[in-house]
């Protein structure tokens, strides 16, 4: 099974790159998994999605459909993908340490 080290601790991720164990997830883990995404540095920007996604998904146990996404961050889904190019269910629920969601994000 493929995993990341983070500062000396063993994350195990599912075949896509998602978190098995999302309780392990924390910024430094978001940080690494972005490093593999080919994302360098995660801004603001990048920060806000990843909140709102796990805001979302502590509350209604699923990741938002893209369109309440861009809606509820202001951010075009053009942009979205500007931050996490390889999209917002594979890139941007990853980084936020969600599962790999089921349908469309």
């Amino acid at each position: 099974m493929p995993s990341i080290n983070v500062n000396g601790r063993e994350i195990e991720l599912d075949e896509d790159g998602f978190i098995i164990n999302p309780d392990l997830w924390d910024k430094e883990v978001a940080v690494a998994l972005a490093a593999q995404e080919g994302i360098t540095e995660l801004t603001d920007d990048h920060w806000n999605v990843i909140s709102y996604l796990r805001d979302y998904y502590t509350q209604f146990q699923v990741a938002p459909m893209i369109r309440k996404l861009c809606k509820e961050t202001g951010f075009s889904l053009k942009y979205i993908y500007e931050l996490f190019p390889s999209g917002p269910a594979k890139g941007a629920c990853k980084l936020a340490g969600l599962p790999k969601p089921t349908g469309c994000v």
